[in-house]
């Protein structure tokens, strides 16, 4: 397996580890005890959940990808920026969420993104956690990574609530999944130094 599918893995891997964080932490409902077969049911919607989470997690993260790739093959980096903001426009268009903001805040993510990838993709080592070790030397540099990243992250999600008029539930989701983004960083970061 390349380094390009190695990475893609570990972050699918990683929106799925998050989204069952998500689920875990829910408490069971009486249904599930009342309903014959109401367990189906909830694993169904939980693989549902899982698939939907996954691929919203990896939008920004296969375009990061992209430009990783094309920055290592040294293509022209300004087309990929006017692309990126309107591939972007686009994906939160069908979603409802389409925000001049939200743009901006989704470029500035995949930037940090990008730079993450380029230096996993030009590091050496055959699995992510190689590959995290390679690119960053010490704790300190991938804390610097994640310290970096959060609030990246912390923003579109902001701009997301905002766009959704500040509903109380997906507050609490949102806040759900950053919490577990932290814990399974910090897992990584534990594993690897």
């Amino acid at each position: 397996m390349d380094k390009y599918d190695i990475i893609v893995e570990a972050e699918q891997q990683f929106a799925r580890e998050v989204t069952l964080g998500v689920i875990v932490t829910r408490p069971l409902t009486v249904w599930h005890t009342i309903i014959p077969g109401f367990f189906i049911i909830d694993f169904l919607r939980r693989g549902s959940a899982i698939r939907q989470y996954t691929k919203h997690f990896m939008f920004p993260r296969n375009l990061a990808m992209d430009a990783a790739v094309a920055e290592m093959q040294a293509a022209n980096k300004e087309p990929m920026d006017s692309d990126l903001a309107d591939n972007i426009g686009i994906w939160l268009e069908s979603l409802k969420l389409y925000s001049p903001d939200l743009v901006k805040a989704h470029v500035k993510l995949i930037a940090i993104l990008t730079a993450h990838y380029l230096k996993l993709l030009q590091a050496d080592g055959d699995t992510f956690y190689l590959l995290i070790e390679h690119a960053y030397q010490n704790p300190d540099n991938f804390k610097q990574f994640i310290e970096t990243i959060t609030p990246a992250e912390n923003e579109v999600d902001h701009l997301v609530i905002e766009q959704l008029g500040g509903n109380q539930k997906v507050k609490e989701k949102i806040f759900a999944e950053q919490q577990q983004i932290a814990k399974r960083r910090q897992k990584i970061l534990d594993k690897v130094f």
